[in-house]
């Protein structure tokens, strides 16, 4: 089987382009800090018992911190939301902290991580399993809380390298 960068098909970062996926943010209570990123690699995994998953590139800091078995919080992000999402993928980012310093937010009971109020919903996870997959990691997140579910709202959502809307 090929690897590397040799053996990615022509038109396949194209192709991934072409998947409209919702935007998220990941966010972790890290003794010292907090940890944010924005993640378009989201995914419900099963309902008994319930699991969600998240794919983080394997070289950053919040896959090493979430490696390490870390609870974190997952934001289901709204469109109104852009500007966030902007400012947890940007590179070199401050603290979730300073992120969120304007924004209204709590702390997660369950998880302690940040979690901006606003989003379509919010889960609390503990990993529950983390997989090496080529230059990612897929964590399985098992919900231990659901701190809240927007009852209206617009999902921000990645397309063709930007959001839509």
């Amino acid at each position: 089987m090929p690897s590397g960068s040799d053996a990615v098909p022509a038109g396949y970062a194209e192709a991934l382009g072409a998947w409209p996926g919702a935007v998220t943010l990941l966010t972790i209570a890290e003794g010292r800090d907090d940890i944010g990123t924005t993640v378009s690699a989201f995914s419900p995994v099963s309902d008994d018992p319930p699991l969600v998953l998240v794919s983080l590139l394997a070289e950053s800091y919040p896959a090493e911190v979430l490696g390490r078995l870390a609870p974190f919080a997952v934001t289901l992000l709204a469109a109104p939301q852009r500007v966030l999402a902007g400012r947890f993928a940007a590179a070199g980012r401050p603290s979730a902290r300073v992120l969120l310093a304007n924004v209204p937010h709590r702390r997660g009971g369950q998880s302690g991580a940040l979690i901006p109020e606003g989003g379509l919903a919010t889960f609390e996870c503990e990993v529950s399993a983390a997989v090496p997959a080529g230059d990612h990691i897929v964590f399985v997140g098992a919900v231990t809380a659901v701190p809240y579910v927007a009852q209206s709202g617009e999902p921000l959502i990645r397309f063709r390298g930007g959001y839509l809307r």
